[in-house]
């Protein structure tokens, strides 16, 4: 019965949803935010924080920003104190509002302190084993909710084919929802320095009910002690809130003015669905090809920081780098060669130095990379057109 059910469910929002691509609205004059978690669901804890404070925290300075700074756009919270809020209510307050875009801000967490960074995910399929335990984490708030086998057509949280089902439902809002991940990607990561985990696809029934682009934004892991220290703070708090909202601007002026997405959107379509690179990954510089060539000239240009260089691989998660963000390896020369960071200017890159000479490593330079080629710091800053 439960299955039937769905499958009829299912039907009617893909009508719904064909109906829905020839009256796209062209403007975006409402946005609900939505703050993760609430009430007797804490959410994700770090050593000091509770994800459902922080969550609120930055979605009602994002609400502020937004309301300062945008006139005539319409803001809706899912929830503006300490309350719990079903998920599925959650959708149902962007629906009856007729919301234009929906917004979920979250804190992510992991049994390890020291992954961390930034991501944004969008409705769809999952891409890797991570990205399903990120939305089991999340979805698993219903089993808070009363009736919830009713109220979710019988989904079970934990089932990865249950997951799989609901990703299918956003896939009228599913480039829109993309474009603005871009944005929100690009605002944290790029402009805030934040490690850049990508924008992601995972079945979240917070957004599987909504009737708009949506994304559910984790804004750091609190579970790291930097990323919490950061979340923590007010400045922390505000920068993130200003970091959305610029991203929901862009977003705002493209959709209306019919502009393209932030300029790498195509990548990010790519990376939805790749698995997530591992951190012990090595970057190896491949063989040289017209294909190869041709892909690193839409590569971005990085200044990373190396430190360390190896006869034999070591992993990256290995103690002997403990303190160091950001550890990528390559191969070059005949070595395993170790770096931290991925800046975008080399002035962040010389900072980031000085911070690693800190630590002891006086040795450390500078090199530069476009995409997972390493070039020289001459050609990057004639890449990048800076001296």
């Amino acid at each position: 019965m439960t299955e039937k059910r769905m499958y009829w469910r299912f039907l009617i929002l893909c009508l719904l949803y064909f109906f829905m691509n020839f009256t796209f609205a062209q403007k975006v004059n409402t946005v609900v935010l939505d703050a993760g978690h609430g009430g007797h669901d804490t959410g994700a804890l770090g050593k000091n924080s509770r994800e459902k404070d922080i969550t609120l925290s930055v979605v009602l300075k994002l609400r502020d920003y937004i309301i300062d700074n945008m006139e005539g756009v319409k803001v809706i919270l899912t929830r503006d104190d300490d309350n719990f809020v079903e998920l599925y209510r959650r959708a149902h307050i962007a629906n009856e509002n007729k919301a234009d875009l929906f917004i979920s801000v979250h804190c992510n967490s992991t049994r390890s302190s020291s992954v961390y960074g930034v991501e944004t995910f969008v409705m769809g399929l999952h891409k890797s084993d991570a990205n399903l335990a990120v939305a089991k984490a999340e979805n698993a708030a219903i089993l808070l909710e009363d009736d919830y086998v009713e109220k979710y057509d019988g989904f079970d949280p934990n089932s990865p084919e249950g997951n799989i089902f609901f990703s299918m439902m956003q896939n009228a809002f599913l480039d829109r929802s993309l474009g603005f991940a871009g944005n929100v990607q690009h605002e944290l990561a790029d402009n805030l320095h934040k490690y850049n985990r990508g924008v992601k696809q995972a079945g979240f029934l917070v957004l599987y009910k909504t009737a708009m682009p949506s994304v559910l934004i984790e804004t750091g892991f609190i579970c790291n002690p930097n990323d919490e220290k950061f979340l923590l703070s007010q400045k922390g708090q505000d920068q993130t809130a200003e970091a959305i909202f610029k991203a929901f601007r862009n977003y705002k002026n493209q959709v209306e003015k019919k502009t393209p997405f932030t300029g790498n959107s195509d990548s990010l379509v790519r990376r939805t669905i790749k698995e997530e690179p591992s951190n012990s990954t090595i970057e190896k510089k491949p063989e040289p090809s017209k294909t190869s060539s041709e892909k690193a000239s839409s590569e971005k240009v990085a200044y990373r920081v190396q430190f360390a260089t190896f006869p034999e691989s070591i992993s990256t998660d290995s103690q002997q780098f403990k303190g160091i963000e950001n550890v990528k390896m390559y191969f070059h020369s005949g070595s395993y060669k170790y770096t931290s960071g991925d800046c975008s200017d080399f002035e962040s890159a010389l900072v980031l130095r000085k911070v690693l000479v800190a630590k002891g490593y006086k040795d450390a330079f500078i090199v530069a990379f476009k995409g997972d080629n390493r070039i020289t710091n001459e050609e990057a800053k004639r890449l990048t057109g800076k001296k």
